[in-house]
């Protein structure tokens, strides 16, 4: 239920974030834990999740970082390569140890060098996954020197992901984090099957303020937030109601040293104000009504799982949340993402 100043929802999930490991994941898995159910956990790590047993053992590691007393649960995923045996991927989904596998082009992102370059070499495990129900979560950028990287995703689309679709029609399939028009009507042209997670930066920031006024390092993300047409297409879709959009904050955190150099880091740390931000941008395009929808409902929807129950308030106040504040983690500091205008709601 919503009124102007006040809404009450069912408690959302993420459904893609990224906890690291050691001591980052010590310092911000309370954070998720403190506003989500439940959380796709990437597996990106170095070396990477690539079998059932690491999934076990990092899952162990975030139930170790976690709150006392927190009911926060972790859905494992196993990293794709080539040599990704579909006799694991089978068991470890029966026994509920992992609940989707991620689909990394090699090079594309952060982490990503034992990721996939020839995409038939995992057709045997993308049969076994259409054959037991199991999500394929993609990020759909190509790596291709000669594409421009603004164009990426709208490539993968064309070049990958469709011929994936056609070829296993039954397949579930994640295109995570979209930043385009085209990743929005990609999504809508399938009637079943697929969906797509929208981040809270997307949402809220085109690619100027990652290269207006000097570079901005804590822009920096990838995909890479676009043109602002792209950006109000991803609006759309997630204000919509459509049960094909959902929340997936793909929170990345990196200490402010490794952002703040020649060669930063992409990612950006936003768990923390992320249903602020959403509250905001719903509001804002006067359909708060679907808030809901998409960060508590439609994801556990496609994902076969049941909506929480326990309850999130957020109220709107009249002074902002503030995010100034450095957070201080694993021997230095990190940035909380700053959407570029005031955050009046927040959780309570």
């Amino acid at each position: 239920m919503a009124d102007a100043t006040q809404i009450t929802l069912h408690q959302p999930d993420d459904w893609h974030l990224h906890l690291r490991d050691g001591e980052m994941l010590k310092a911000v898995a309370g954070y998720t834990a403190n506003h989500f159910g439940r959380a796709i956990i990437m597996p990106n790590l170095v070396p990477p999740v690539i079998t059932t047993q690491d999934a076990i053992a990092y899952r162990a590691r975030i139930m170790d970082a976690l709150p006392a007393g927190s009911a926060f649960e972790p859905l494992m995923t196993l990293y794709l390569t080539e040599q990704t045996d579909p006799a694991d991927v089978r068991a470890g989904f029966a026994n509920g140890d992992i609940t989707a596998a991620k689909l990394y082009p090699a090079g594309a992102t952060t982490n990503s060098a034992a990721g996939v370059k020839n995409i038939e070499a995992i057709y045997p495990v993308l049969e076994a996954m259409q054959d037991i129900g199991m999500p394929l979560l993609v990020h759909g950028e190509v790596v291709d020197a000669a594409i421009d990287i603004f164009d990426r995703e709208a490539v993968f689309i064309e070049r990958i992901l469709s011929g994936v679709r056609k070829q296993f029609p039954e397949l579930k399939i994640v295109l995570e984090h979209i930043t385009t028009a085209d990743g929005v009507e990609f999504v809508k042209s399938c009637e079943s099957n697929v969906a797509a997670t929208i981040t809270p930066h997307h949402l809220t920031i085109n690619r100027n303020a990652m290269l207006v006024g000097g570079i901005q390092p804590h822009y920096y993300c990838l995909p890479v937030a676009k043109r602002e047409t792209h950006r109000l297409a991803l609006v759309e879709a997630a204000t919509s109601g459509d049960a094909r959009f959902f929340l997936g904050t793909d929170s990345a955190p990196h200490l402010d040293g490794a952002k703040e150099s020649a060669c930063g880091c992409a990612g950006i740390f936003n768990v923390s104000v992320t249903m602020s931000v959403l509250a905001h941008v719903f509001e804002n395009e006067g359909k708060l009504e679907n808030l809901e929808r998409f960060a508590s409902l439609n994801g556990p929807v496609f994902y076969g799982k049941s909506v929480n129950e326990a309850m999130m308030t957020l109220e709107k106040q009249t002074q902002p949340v503030d995010i100034s504040e450095k957070l201080s983690v694993a021997g230095g500091s990190m940035t909380i993402f700053n959407p570029k205008f005031p955050l009046l709601w927040r959780v309570v």
